[in-house]
């Protein structure tokens, strides 16, 4: 379990600060949840980091770990049953699994901010929208409840919400599913941090409102030159938004590149079963490709590599020798600039 020190200071803010470094380094992370049934290793050594102004998107199938990897940089964990067991989770220099509690609030919302995969959970049935979105200036800068109201509009017209004053007083139901989202967008905007992740931000949208909801995030990042998590499971979401792509199998990183390069050549069998699965309109009528069996079980992650009971090119190495993340290379031995796998034949795989 790793040790938390609670001398750590809180990193300074945006404009006050001349850290050169990556807004979020996630170093070595690692994740258990302790339940009645065993141990399960929901993160197994994952790290990347984000940059101001760049978008990472983090892909990978439902039990990866791309959400929980989310919460332990939030540190909204629930702890019991899952505990931050080792890593780093470095922000603006700063270890935030050191903090105490008191610097870790005073971080969330203002610095990092989280857009949930489900807009009508995560709001209050009860509360106004303008309520809710106001809180967030009423809590962390004392604003009176007009002036929050003020600013709760403001940030309604921001996300393109129409008559933002007529219905700041509506509550969450009279919204459609593709304004909620964006009531989610505004209140993660609300303090203007400099890091946001969006957990599935477009489930269960149409691919409209997909589109819509894409676009809006991509213009207000670039207005505020934040950094950006992109988490979900649809590489036809970030082909045209993100910058780099780490995807997960099992709590692991198993492939990570630049998002023209991986969508071009993956570099991993579990990516290239990703890509191939994704329809093409110049495929109309055949039969659409799924990568055969289903993620494993975290309480019994089977040895060598996760994915070798699913993974066509696997031999005896893979099921007895857990495969790192290694740089990948042209034939001729050329790095190629950010690209990683985790395969012990990712040669041939990229190479053909």
């Amino acid at each position: 379990m790793t040790t938390i020190d609670k001398t750590a200071s809180v990193p300074a803010p945006r404009d006050g600060a001349t850290f050169d470094g990556p807004l979020l380094d996630v170093r070595d992370l690692h994740v258990e949840f302790r339940t009645r049934e065993g141990v399960a290793k929901a993160v197994n050594g994952v790290s990347y980091s984000v940059k101001a102004g760049e978008t990472l998107a983090v892909l990978g199938e439902s039990g990866s770990g791309k959400s929980v990897t989310a919460q332990a940089i939030m540190g909204i964990l629930d702890t019991p049953p899952g505990f931050v067991t080792k890593g780093e989770i470095v922000f603006r220099g700063q270890d935030m699994l050191k903090m105490s509690d008191e610097e870790h609030r005073k971080v969330r919302g203002s610095k990092i901010a989280m857009i949930f995969q489900d807009a009508l959970s995560s709001l209050n049935p009860v509360l106004s929208v303008g309520y809710q979105l106001g809180e967030m200036f009423r809590v962390h800068q004392g604003l009176s409840k007009k002036e929050a109201k003020v600013k709760a509009i403001e940030l309604m017209d921001r996300v393109k919400i129409p008559a933002a004053a007529a219905r700041v007083n509506d509550y969450p139901h009279q919204f459609s599913g593709g304004m909620r989202q964006r009531i989610m967008i505004a209140m993660a905007l609300a303090l203007e941090p400099d890091l946001i992740i969006a957990d599935e931000p477009t489930t269960a949208l149409d691919v409209t409102v997909q589109a819509q909801v894409m676009d809006l995030l991509a213009e207000l990042q670039r207005e505020y030159n934040m950094g950006l998590i992109l988490i979900t499971h649809d590489l036809g979401v970030v082909a045209d938004v993100a910058d780099k792509i780490a995807v997960m199998y099992a709590g692991r990183i198993v492939e990570q590149a630049p998002v023209h390069e991986l969508y071009k050549r993956p570099a991993h069998p579990y990516t290239k079963g990703l890509l191939e699965s994704i329809p093409r309109l110049d495929q109309k009528g055949q039969e659409l490709y799924a990568i055969k069996g289903l993620p494993p079980n975290l309480l019994k992650i089977p040895s060598g590599c996760a994915f070798n009971p699913r993974c066509p090119k696997a031999d005896d190495v893979c099921r007895t020798d857990i495969p790192v993340l290694v740089p990948v290379t042209e034939q001729d031995g050329t790095d190629l600039p950010g690209r990683g796998s985790a395969c012990h034949f990712w040669k041939e795989t990229i190479h053909g």
